[in-house]
C-alpha cells in the first residue's frame, strides 16, 4: 500500500519559524475599527498560530505576522463594557486586582484584543512565541511599512458587524 507523503514544518536552527523560502511568514494587516472583539480575535488568532495554512504544524511555528490599526476602537456587544471582568494576581494573599472592560479601555485599550487572541492559543513557549507576532497599534498607520503588509486573505477573513447591517 502506497503512503502519501504529508509536509510537516520543521524549525530551521535557533528560530521557532523558517526565515526564508516558501513558507517564510507573510505581513498581514487588520483594521480592527468597529469589529466585535471575540470576531476579530479569531480570525487573528488562527492566522498568528499559523492554522490558515496548509502546512499548519503544532510543534513548529507556521504563523504569520499580523498587524492590526485601530485596535482601541474595537466593539463588545450587549453590555460587556461594564459586565466583563479582566482579573490579575500578584500571587500574594489578597493580590487579586480586577478591572471592567471600560476600565481596561482607558488605561490599556491593546490590552483588550491581545488578551482575547491569548485566549484563543495554546498555552506554551510556542504559542508565547507567536504572540510575538501580533502587533497592535492605536492609530491607523504603524512602522512596518518595509515589510509591505497585505491585507487578509479572502479565506480567512469573516464578514464584519458593519457589512451585516449595511446589507440590510
Amino acid at each position: 500500500m502506497l503512503q502519501q507523503k504529508s509536509y510537516q514544518a520543521k524549525q530551521s536552527g535557533p528560530h521557532y519559524f523558517e526565515p526564508k523560502g516558501p513558507n517564510a511568514p507573510k505581513w498581514y494587516v487588520v483594521d480592527a475599527k468597529d469589529q466585535v472583539v471575540g470576531r476579530i480575535a479569531t480570525v487573528i488568532a488562527r492566522v498568528v498560530t499559523g492554522k490558515h495554512k496548509p502546512t499548519y504544524t503544532r510543534h513548529a511555528d507556521a504563523g504569520d505576522f499580523v498587524v492590526v490599526l485601530n485596535a482601541d476602537k474595537v466593539v463588545f456587544t450587549r453590555n460587556k463594557w461594564d459586565g466583563k471582568l479582566y482579573r490579575d494576581h500578584s500571587g500574594y494573599v489578597g493580590g487579586l486586582k480586577t478591572k471592567t472592560a471600560r476600565q481596561m479601555l482607558e488605561r490599556h485599550p491593546e490590552e483588550i484584543l491581545r488578551r482575547a487572541v491569548w485566549g484563543m492559543t495554546n498555552k506554551s513557549n510556542l504559542a508565547r512565541h507567536q504572540m510575538k507576532k501580533l502587533k497592535l497599534y492605536m492609530t491607523s498607520e504603524h512602522p512596518h511599512v518595509a515589510q509591505n503588509p497585505q491585507p487578509l486573505p479572502s479565506g480567512v477573513v469573516r464578514r464584519t458587524v458593519v457589512a451585516k447591517k449595511t446589507a440590510k
